[in-house]
């Protein structure tokens, strides 16, 4: 299968309690700026970067705090899915995250990927 060089899906698992979360939100921004179709898939804890007021709970010197990063990110069109059993582990409902995030399950995501879509792990 030939890669699609137009589409990138960052699968991110850590949150809040890891400066991985602010590398990949980085990266994922940078696609954006390089003229990917970059898609987010949040699992496990992740899923707090998008929870009202979550992102704002974390920033790694000397990138750009997570709020700003999720915020541009989805300003330049970046999409936001949520794993729908990490979700409800947490006790979370679609009015407990940010406008814009879409809970849903890795299907979408392996449909970009069927498609040709690079992939990146954090």
């Amino acid at each position: 299968m030939q890669a699609n060089t137009e589409k990138l899906v960052v699968v991110i698992t850590k949150g809040i309690e890891s400066e991985i979360s602010s590398v990949a939100l980085t990266i994922a921004n940078g696609g954006l700026t390089a003229g990917l179709k970059v898609s987010l898939f949040l699992t496990s804890t992740a899923i707090d970067l998008v929870r009202r007021g979550g992102q704002r709970l974390t920033q790694v010197a000397p990138l750009e705090p997570v709020v700003e990063l999720i915020e541009s990110f989805q300003k330049r069109g970046g999409v936001i899915w949520a794993c729908p059993p990490c979700v409800k582990a947490r006790g979370y409902e679609q009015s407990d995250l940010i406008e814009g995030v879409i809970i849903a399950g890795a299907g979408l995501m392996h449909a970009e990927i069927k498609s040709g879509a690079a992939t990146l792990s954090f």
